[in-house]
């Protein structure tokens, strides 16, 4: 079956009226079936529409044979029967944007064929970005350029595209102008539609599709995927440009005031951002390392040698603690209490000392920490959610070797 959507992609509002309801078990809603629908279903590379059925929100369309089953969600009673008139309005920015990316898909893959030989083996319509994988195991930044190049001008000219129905067993359908039935989905029975851009290519399709080129506004091929066997293309059709476009420009705008400088500096100077970053870093690890000396050697002229507390939260790097411990000499009897972390709060801990001990304490320490830790012997350590409760945990550690004495 041909649905009205299909006859007339543009159609924003449709009278109907209902043919069959199939309930959802525990009230979760109904799939309804009208006898005709401007509302997509899902195929073809194309998600489905979204819309009303008198005022019912409408959010999943799928095929069954010859049908469109359209969900609606409510959990009263449905205020529909069969027979009854409804009208059907279509989530016009939703439907305006898939047609879109479709009809530009097309006319993205129809290049491609045909400066290059190169053919599409399938594509996906996302919520930002579509992609056609392309069946090559690479293409260069030239041959994108140049494709986007001829896809634009195809629609400054306003290039028309029509759709034309056959029946099923027409001899037209068998020509070598037809290429093979790649986005028809499997249970489509009836008539088929085949969607003509003039002068480029003709193709079998169930989707919505633009009336002339023009309508696409423009055609944005982006960056290159290679993974699985797969070398896909993204790119953006339309409104999704200027909505990209948009984004890039605040972001430009902010990066200015945050790099202090024009956009034809912002990599320059980042890169350099980045290296002070790094020799910063460096630096950081090398004083890092000369305060966990320090630390041992407060320990070592200590003179309680039963524990001992280490608390670094400035956001020391986690490497300290390992560094601390091998300035200490081989001491069984201590036991090293160590959290490192920042001003979020979060950070891990550290136990080293008698297992007996570490046995004794761990689960009550994790419970003042909100820590998860694991370990075994004398050495017992985990990922910390409450750096507050790092005081509680000096006290109970005191308390213990008080109960000792």
């Amino acid at each position: 079956m041909v649905f009205k959507c299909q006859e007339d992609s543009f159609l924003k509002e449709f009278t109907t009226r209902v043919k069959s309801i199939e309930p959802l078990p525990d009230h979760k809603g109904a799939f309804v079936v009208f006898d005709d629908t401007i509302l997509f279903p899902e195929g073809g590379g194309q998600p489905c529409d979204h819309g009303t059925v008198n005022g019912l929100s409408v959010t999943n369309v799928i095929r069954k044979a010859g049908d469109a089953l359209h969900f609606i969600s409510i959990s009263d009673d449905l205020p529909l029967k069969p027979g009854d008139e409804v009208t059907q309005i279509v989530n016009w920015e939703r439907r305006h944007d898939h047609m879109q990316q479709h009809s530009g898909q097309h006319l993205i893959t129809a290049i491609f064929e045909r400066e290059f030989k190169i053919g599409t083996k399938s594509w996906w319509l996302g919520e930002k970005t579509s992609y056609v994988d392309l069946d090559a195991k690479d293409v260069t930044q030239d041959q994108i350029r140049h494709v986007e190049r001829i896809c634009n001008e195809l629609i400054a000219n306003a290039t028309p595209v029509k759709v034309d129905v056959y029946a099923a067993d027409d001899p037209i359908l068998q020509s070598e102008e037809l290429r093979a039935p790649r986005d028809l989905p499997e249970d489509v029975v009836g008539p088929i539609r085949v969607v003509t851009i003039e002068g480029v290519e003709s193709n079998r399709c169930c989707g919505t599709h633009v009336k002339h080129l023009g309508q696409l506004q423009v055609v944005k091929l982006l960056n290159l995927e290679k993974t699985k066997g797969k070398l896909m293309l993204n790119f953006l059709v339309g409104n999704r440009v200027l909505t990209k476009l948009g984004e890039c420009f605040e972001r430009e705008c902010q990066l200015n005031t945050i790099l202090n400088g024009a956009p034809d500096r912002h990599l320059e100077l980042a890169t350099k951002l980045q290296a002070n970053q790094k020799s910063s870093l460096k630096l950081l690890k090398t004083l890092a390392k000369e305060l966990a000396q320090f630390e041992a050697q407060k320990y070592t002229q200590s003179d309680e040698k039963r524990f001992y507390f280490v608390h670094r939260h400035d956001g020391i790097d986690p490497e300290f603690q390992n560094n601390f411990l091998r300035h200490i000499s081989d001491n069984k009897e201590t036991l090293f209490f160590i959290t490192i972390g920042d001003d979020s709060n979060k950070g891990s801990f550290l136990l080293q000392g008698p297992p007996e001990i570490i046995n004794e304490l761990k689960d009550q320490i994790c419970t003042k920490l909100d820590a998860k830790g694991n370990g075994k012997g004398n050495r017992f350590q985990g990922k910390v959610n409450n750096l507050k409760g790092v005081k509680d945990c000096d006290k109970l550690i005191l308390k213990y070797y008080d109960s000792l004495s």
